[in-house]
This record gives structure tokens, C-alpha cells and sequence, in this order.
């Protein structure tokens, strides 16, 4: 088997897997049960019908990475076939994949020709989750299709919120942190009679698929390092800007998302276990933001002077207004984006500045990141 054909072997068997793994996901989010659960009950046609979920889910990933794909052909820069990436859990919620990405085989050499390839992805995703979420929130079942998913809340009727919710257990439930996107369909296209209520959203397949698909294009969007948004904005400044705009925003991202995750309070207990439980916990996040910061500057001195930094920025937040939080979730991603991904970008040897055309598009698609961008995506309540 020539080395061509066993690539694309895996690339199709991920593809396939990916479908499998996020129509699973699907099911489950759409149910609210578990397939590995014995007592879920679940079977062939409860997986037929996660396909609603991971058909549009991955028919707007699809849609991202052709955009990267045809325009990298069209500017000449060879680059594979979408790796599509699995993930189901199987005793939690998950997204069903972790995405999909192209390797690109050659060096490009313009701030152009990265601008075209980085903003050709998102833009046209953003245009397939508009369709999802439009078709989603116009073809919205009754509102007694709760009880399918339901059947034991059927006794209370629609007034079930005033009696099922208060007596599950803290952080059970979980609604979308709305973005200006979601917000605009839910109070301009959806009918207000159908609309369901916000916990129970995650049982609607395309407003969940869309919902996924504005967060990534969020997280794609970020005009940090090689992300897609880190293309565009080194295309629009150029090399030394960028280099300059970078690091600030990263640190900025990771002071917000940090913010009330620690605070002064949490070390007065009068409990000596417990202080020395919480120093030890704060010991390893001063350790995991030293290694996000370490790649900011050669100087590994300054990586754990700007972890200092932050965090005491943060603990004085926490002083002054104590009701302040951040979302701590984000961390991950800001320790895998400093440690692995990097925060800045790769230099080009033309660093000409764009036409007047592409600089319009790319602070348009900074403008679709702050539609897309929900500071506290996944609330738990």
C-alpha cells in the first residue's frame, strides 16, 4: 500500500469514526441517558436519531475545512485531506470530536496567502451554523415535547420548571451562556411559545449543533498564535505588531478566565487542613500558568514573573469584588494554546500589508468573533 492511500485509509476511517462518536453524543445529549448506562434503554433507533446532532454538527466542520482546503489549492499551497478528530466519553457529555484539521505541506511565504487560508475556514462555518441555527430555532417541536424526553414531568404539565428544578442537586444542570448570535435567534427568529426553556436546550439536536459550532468558531477566532484568528490579525498588522498584540492578549485571556477562581476568602477557614489544601491547589495553578507563559519570553524568569502577576492581579479582584468571576473552563484551553499550539505566530518572508478588500474581511471577522464569543459559554447551576 503506497503511502498516499494508507493517509487517505486513516483520514476516511476518522471520518467514519467521528460520525459514530458524535452521533453517540448526540444521542445522549438529545436523551439525557447514557449508552454504556445498562438502565439507559438505549438502542439502534435512539442512535439514528443523534444523526440530527452529527450531520449538521460535522456538516459545518466539513464546510470550515474545505474553506481552508480550496483556498490553499488556490493559492498553489499543497495541503491534505481534513483529519477529523473522535471523542466520545461515554460517561459524561462530550462534543462527539474534538474537531478537524489539514496538514499544510508547504511553507507559505506571504502575510496573503495565510490571511486567505486562515479566514476562508471560519468564515464559511460561520454562514453553515447561521443556516443550522435558523432552521433549528423555525422548526421548534411543541413545548410538550419536553415530556417525550421526560415522561415523569408530564404530572406538573408546561409549569414543570417550578417544580422539578428545585430539588436536583447543585451543578446538574446546564444552560448556554448566550453569545450575540444565539441571543439574536432566540429573541428575533425563534417563537416565543415554542421556545424551550434554557435547561433544556441541550436536548434540541440543531440548536445544540449550532451552538457547538459558534464556540469553536469562537475558539478559532482568537486573534492569538496560529489559530485561525491569529492568521487574519498577523495578515491586518504584520510581524512586529502581531508579535507585540499577541502576548497581551493572551495574558489578558488568561487574567479573565482565572478571575474568582482563587480568592482571599478561600485561605480564611480557621482550618489548617484546609489551608494547607488550598495553598497546595493554588502552588499547582501558579505552576500550570508558569507553563503557559513560559514560551511568552526566553526568559524563564519573566514566564513566572507574568504568572505571578496574573494571579496576584486576580486575588486582588477577588479582594475588591469578591462577586467577580471569570470561567475557570477556559484555563485548558489557555495552558494547551501557551504550552503546545504557541502564542505567536510563524514569520513570513513577505510581510507586504493586504489590499484594502482583505482588510475589510478581516476586521469583519473579528466582528464574528465578538458575535461568536460568549464569556461563560457552559453555565452548571
Amino acid at each position: 500500500m503506497n503511502p498516499r492511500t494508507k493517509t487517505l485509509l486513516v483520514q476516511v476511517s476518522l471520518a467514519i469514526l467521528t460520525l459514530i462518536t458524535t452521533t453517540l453524543a448526540g444521542t445522549e445529549w438529545m436523551t439525557g441517558r447514557f449508552f454504556i448506562d445498562p438502565e439507559s434503554n438505549l438502542g439502534w433507533p435512539d442512535f439514528l436519531a443523534g444523526l440530527q446532532y452529527s450531520l449538521p454538527l460535522l456538516g459545518i466542520l466539513t464546510v470550515h475545512e474545505f474553506g481552508h482546503y480550496f483556498t490553499a489549492r488556490m493559492h498553489q499551497v499543497r495541503v491534505t485531506l481534513p483529519y477529523y478528530i473522535p471523542l466520545w466519553i461515554g460517561i459524561g457529555q462530550s462534543f462527539g470530536t474534538l474537531g478537524a484539521f489539514i496538514r499544510i505541506q508547504d511553507y507559505i511565504s506571504s502575510r496573503k496567502k495565510y490571511f486567505d487560508i486562515g479566514i476562508a475556514g471560519p468564515l464559511a462555518g460561520f454562514v453553515a451554523a447561521l443556516g443550522v441555527l435558523w432552521y433549528g430555532f423555525t422548526h421548534l417541536p411543541p413545548p410538550e415535547h419536553i415530556f417525550t424526553i421526560h415522561p415523569d414531568w408530564q404530572q406538573y404539565g408546561l409549569d414543570y420548571p417550578a417544580h422539578v428544578y428545585k430539588n436536583l442537586p447543585p451543578d446538574s444542570l446546564m444552560s448556554f451562556g448566550d453569545n450575540l448570535i444565539f441571543w439574536f435567534f432566540k429573541n428575533y427568529v425563534a417563537d416565543p411559545a415554542l421556545l424551550p426553556h434554557p435547561y433544556e436546550m441541550i436536548h434540541y439536536p440543531f440548536l445544540l449543533a449550532g451552538y457547538f459550532s459558534l464556540f469553536f468558531t469562537a475558539l478559532n477566532l482568537m486573534p492569538i498564535g496560529q489559530l485561525d484568528g491569529g492568521h487574519i490579525l498577523y495578515g491586518l498588522i504584520g510581524r512586529r505588531a502581531f508579535r507585540q498584540v499577541a502576548p497581551v492578549l493572551f495574558i489578558g485571556f488568561m487574567f479573565y478566565a482565572g478571575i474568582g477562581f482563587f480568592k482571599p476568602s478561600d485561605f480564611a477557614t480557621g482550618n489548617d487542613v484546609r489551608f494547607m489544601d488550598q495553598l497546595w491547589k493554588l502552588g499547582f495553578y501558579i505552576f500550570a500558568l508558569y507553563l503557559a507563559c513560559i514560551r511568552i519570553n526566553d526568559d524563564r524568569v519573566t514566564g513566572l514573573l507574568i504568572a505571578l502577576s496574573v494571579v496576584a492581579g486576580q486575588f486582588l479582584i477577588g479582594y475588591l469584588r469578591p462577586d467577580w468571576e471569570g470561567y475557570p473552563n477556559f484555563l485548558l484551553f489557555i495552558f494547551i494554546l501557551g504550552r503546545f499550539l504557541g502564542i505567536y505566530h510563524p514569520d513570513t518572508e513577505e510581510d507586504k500589508p493586504l489590499d484594502t478588500k482583505r482588510k475589510v474581511l478581516g476586521w469583519l471577522a473579528l466582528v464574528v468573533f465578538i458575535l461568536c464569543f460568549s464569556p461563560k459559554p457552559f453555565i452548571f447551576s
